[in-house]
């Protein structure tokens, strides 16, 4: 994106609207428009001056986030990071918003909010950015392809991969990976290998979208719990706030969930999972790497590769940011670089 961002803060805490127009006004490059304490307010704002990114409470007087997300949307498709209390139904709403087209997630906690936001200002800055750089018109998810939309190599894959019992399958992804998670994973059987995500979100809210996830898909999808064991039909999404390693026990795989420091700057952080599972699964896993800002997961999906597994990128066109998959292409960590839409043949 060339030129200054312009932002539009939406929220109905004067606080949070000072705040972020404080942290957000000071960054190079980024110039905050205005703010508004609800989205009708935000809406007579925007015919002046429209935002190339909106930050959003999702629980507001006279109309409640999503609804305003959803008009956006369909108006003049625009990125949107949702600002959302750490509380169960924040995080249910915010799945729902996420799904309306929404790129990440700010949190923000019911106390000590003002030096919450001050301590969070890198990752407030970065998520803006992110959006910024972002496709929303990719947001939508799109029923991804069975194996016939590869017919030659995807069929090979997937019996090489009905052989055993031990196949892995490793994804990682951040920006716009909520919607393309759903893509793929509602398009797979219950017969595939078993699963491992890690996606980049605050910690409770990874335990609304498994669930999610879970009530639309044909496989079972759970967050992860220490100890939980990886089989087939089963995918498990790293917690927020946490790491999340591939370990083995005799003939079985599992999965440890840990504390640990951030790995570029995640927690959980793909690079983690992806090394892991190079060093337990080996040639007996695939790894993909998707939408996402960044480089995380890059050098794990090349140790993948070096340890001989079968690894995939999606492709550019297709992804809401190009920035995890580019750098793993660069880096030589991936066989083959496809549409979101694909991917779930090649799985298979």
């Amino acid at each position: 994106m060339s030129g200054e961002i312009k932002v539009l803060v939406v929220d109905d805490s004067a606080v949070v609207r000072q705040v972020m127009s404080d942290i957000l006004g000071r960054e190079p490059g980024i110039r905050v428009i205005g703010t508004a304490p609800d989205p009708i307010f935000a809406l007579e704002r925007m015919r002046r001056e429209w935002p190339d990114v909106i930050t959003l409470d999702v629980e507001m007087p006279r109309m409640d986030g999503v609804t305003f997300l959803k008009k956006v949307m369909a108006e003049r498709p625009t990125p949107v990071v949702i600002c959302s209390s750490l509380t169960q139904a924040g995080a249910e709403t915010t799945m729902q918003a996420l799904a309306a087209g929404a790129v990440s997630i700010i949190t923000k906690p019911t106390l000590g909010l003002k030096d919450f936001l001050r301590e969070s200002s890198n990752d407030v800055v970065a998520a803006v950015r992110a959006a910024a750089v972002s496709r929303v018109r990719n947001l939508a998810a799109r029923p991804a392809a069975r194996a016939a939309a590869e017919p030659a190599e995807a069929t090979a894959v997937a019996h090489a991969m009905a052989k055993t019992t031990d196949s892995i399958v490793a994804i990682g992804t951040s920006t716009g990976g909520t919607q393309a998670l759903e893509a793929l994973l509602t398009a797979l059987p219950v017969t595939v290998p078993g699963i491992v995500i890690v996606q980049h979100m605050p910690e409770k809210f990874t335990a609304s979208f498994a669930e999610r996830l879970n009530r639309l898909c044909e496989i079972d999808v759970f967050e992860a719990k220490d100890g939980q064991r990886v089989v087939p039909g089963r995918a498990l999404i790293a917690p927020g706030g946490r790491h999340m390693q591939l370990k083995r026990s005799g003939a079985q795989y599992l999965v440890e969930v840990s504390d640990g420091p951030v790995v570029n700057r995640h927690r959980p952080s793909v690079d983690v999972l992806f090394r892991s599972v190079a060093k337990y699964a080996g040639r007996n896993a695939l790894g993909i790497i998707m939408t996402g800002m960044g480089d995380d997961g890059a050098r794990g999906l090349k140790e993948m590769h070096d340890a001989g597994a079968r690894t995939i990128a999606q492709d550019e066109e297709t992804c809401v940011v190009y920035g995890m998959p580019k750098e793993a292409v660069k880096l030589g960590a991936v066989d083959r670089i496809m549409p979101l839409q694909h991917i779930a043949a090649a799985l298979l």
